[in-house]
């Protein structure tokens, strides 16, 4: 794997990981734009075993507010990373896209206008018709202002449901839960992370439409959705597929919404083989 540093029009700094061969030897890689609440770390697995199966590189990378990329800018909306997946398509030589969640709807969204010729999505937290709802997100400012974080964290984690039957604990003691993990690295991640996950949810409200624009996506588009994901995730993608007919439409067997970072070798097949045409 290598890292790099990339630098955007407006001057932000973007940390790109490459995974597996030279784009020079083994043609144009696969872009990962990645979840709310997680970093281009989380996504180590399944970038080499989808750079292994298509034998070309996969390039991963922290949107803002990660790693070593730039703050979200205070002013922030999902344009600022359809902003930045152009340029790292750019610095690249890619088309291929593939989305996860929030960078799923990135993804959708981008896909519209920039040169994107195959794109996939897995449980994209793209808003159609209403379909994203976050009337939790009072409740957690609250939480916030008061320097609450155990209780914030855990109403956001209540409110998009992706956490699975963690996620459907009582508030109080999610709470709980929450505050005995803070010390571990996945409860520092998450502390560090919530905040712009909140940002990135309320971007996606604001960036909802019906599904029609969605006709401008790629011919081809394959949307897959985790069976035990929430099921507005699918609310959302059934309506886009009714209306792109070039489409693939299928659900990932088992799994919920971390299927990707888990990356099932059924998952990194059915990616591969849609990848490679």
């Amino acid at each position: 794997m290598t890292r790099e540093n990339i630098t955007t029009r407006d001057g932000a700094t973007l940390e790109l990981f490459t995974t597996g061969p030279d784009s020079g030897d083994s043609g144009p890689g696969v872009v990962v734009v990645p979840a709310s609440m997680v970093t281009a770390s989380d996504y180590t697995r399944f970038a080499q075993k989808l750079s292994a199966a298509l034998k070309r590189p996969v390039h991963t990378f922290n949107r803002r507010g990660r790693g070593g990329s730039s703050p979200q800018p205070a002013d922030y909306t999902i344009d600022v990373d359809i902003r930045d997946l152009s340029a790292v398509l750019k610095h690249t030589s890619s088309t291929d896209v593939f989305g996860h969640s929030f960078g799923g709807a990135v993804a959708l969204h981008a896909a519209r206008t920039l040169p994107v010729e195959r794109l996939a999505v897995y449980d994209p937290a793209v808003s159609v018709n209403h379909s994203v709802k976050a009337d939790w997100t009072p409740e957690y400012e609250r939480a916030a202002a008061a320097g609450d974080y155990d209780r914030g964290l855990a109403v956001l984690i209540k409110g998009v449901e992706t956490g699975g039957a963690f996620a459907r604990m009582p508030l109080s003691m999610l709470t709980l839960a929450t505050k005995l993990a803070a010390g571990t690295p996945m409860g520092k991640q998450a502390r560090e992370l919530m905040h712009a996950g909140v940002r990135e949810i309320k971007a996606v409200i604001a960036a909802d439409m019906p599904a029609e624009p969605f006709l401008a996506l790629p011919l081809e588009t394959l949307i897959v959705v985790g069976e035990k994901s929430p099921a507005y995730f699918g609310v959302a993608c059934g309506q886009i597929h009714d209306v792109l007919s070039g489409s693939s439409y299928t659900i990932l067997p088992g799994y919920g919404h971390d299927g990707v970072i888990r990356a099932p070798e059924k998952l990194i097949t059915e990616l591969a083989e849609f990848f490679a045409g």
